[in-house]
């Protein structure tokens, strides 16, 4: 298969309803592969939780609430603000900012591929669910982003006085007598989020397509450096999208900091244990060259410092506090100015630019109105219209 996913007919994406016993270390979730729902060859439906089958109806929902300001108690902020379609489905700051000003101590974590991600966020073992993620920032007060702690009275009411979106709920959830709930719409908001597949960048035309003519010679290159035990990137970063190869702890210590700060320590923040300090989530590298801020924070600015951080065996080495960068993945390599031009081709071939201008997981409140009076269409994919 020489070509991107997304050129393949229609047709040739549409899977069947299938369910799957629930793996044993996790009864709560059931592996359902939902009909109508585009995937790549090759790529299975994200796992849901049993409670929220994916439907292209409640994706459709989802994606027009992704784009709601009026999700934010100021009405300044929707979940779009901080995770921008242009930038991975991040906002390019070195940390995220909330819809009263309030500064957040991390960076906004990219959604493609989200759905096949477990767990979630950059520190929290126990997030697990998109659905679980979605209350989080609605709900945060330390800092603020959203705002909606102690105000989902208000957020319903201002749903149900909006016609649009009560047709919206009852489409996508036509068996519930008040299908406007918060519940609902942590449901809507988890299904768009698992329909941000990105499966078209060069790197993956290469692996995954067969397109031999995918890849420059410089990122071949760089791919087979990446791939080395010379570097030992994919140790940490593997799999699908190179995020966490699937044996590999999903949290790992990339040698940041020589005195790690108190309130952003990592993993240790939330289990109290010693080892877990510096422990950060592993993200994907999908798209690595359009999200302008990196690890949880923004300590390196370009991909360039990046690598030149890992050479010297971390951030903290770098700096010169090798010996208190305790318990780092990171063992130090030496690349000549050659191999790192090629590194960085690599890297820059995991853009999915389709993705990333798919006009299907834009801003339907931008370029999607319909004509005066006209109704919502229920079923198009991946969103009806506002």
């Amino acid at each position: 298969m020489t070509r991107a996913w997304r050129s393949l007919p229609a047709a040739a994406l549409v899977v069947s309803i299938a369910c799957a016993p629930a793996p044993r270390h996790e009864p709560h979730f059931l592996p359902v592969v939902v009909s109508a729902i585009p995937l790549p060859p090759g790529y299975g439906a994200p796992v849901t939780p049993a409670d929220n089958p994916l439907t292209v109806a409640k994706a459709g929902l989802g994606r027009q609430l992704f784009d709601y300001r009026r999700l934010s108690y100021n009405g300044a902020q929707s979940c779009a603000s901080c995770h921008q379609q242009r930038l991975a489905f991040t906002d390019g700051r070195p940390h995220a900012v909330g819809s009263t000003g309030a500064v957040h101590y991390r960076n906004t974590m990219g959604l493609a591929n989200a759905g096949y991600r477990r767990p979630l966020t950059w520190a929290d073992p126990g997030m697990e669910t998109l659905e679980q993620q979605v209350l989080v920032p609605l709900t945060n007060q330390d800092p603020v982003e959203l705002g909606m702690s102690g105000h989902f009275d208000e957020l319903l009411s201002r749903i149900r006085s909006d016609g649009r979106y009560v047709r919206l709920f009852s489409v996508a959830f036509p068996e519930e007598r008040e299908p406007i709930t918060i519940g609902n719409v942590a449901r809507a908001l988890a299904s768009f989020e698992r329909t941000l597949i990105s499966a078209g960048s060069p790197y993956d035309r290469f692996v995954r397509y067969g397109d031999s003519q995918a890849l420059p010679a410089a990122a071949w290159r760089g791919m087979r450096l990446f791939f080395s035990a010379r570097l030992a990137c994919s140790t940490c970063h593997g799999g699908r999208d190179l995020g966490t190869p699937s044996k590999a702890p999903p949290f790992a210590n990339n040698g940041t900091y020589a005195t790690y700060p108190t309130r952003n320590g990592g993993l240790i923040n939330k289990t109290g244990r010693r080892g877990d300090m510096g422990r950060f989530r592993v993200p994907s590298l999908g798209n690595v060259a359009e999200t302008p801020t990196y690890w949880h924070e923004r300590i390196a600015e370009t991909l360039s410092d990046v690598i030149d951080d890992y050479e010297a065996g971390g951030r903290a080495a770098r700096a010169g506090h090798g010996k208190l960068a305790r318990g780092s993945a990171v063992k130090a390599f030496t690349l000549t100015p050659d191999e790192k031009g090629d590194l960085l081709a690599f890297l820059a071939s995991l853009t999915d630019d389709a993705f990333l201008a798919d006009p299907r997981f834009g801003d339907p409140w931008i370029d999607e109105r319909p004509a005066a009076g006209a109704a919502a269409a229920p079923g198009e994919w991946p969103g009806m219209r506002p």
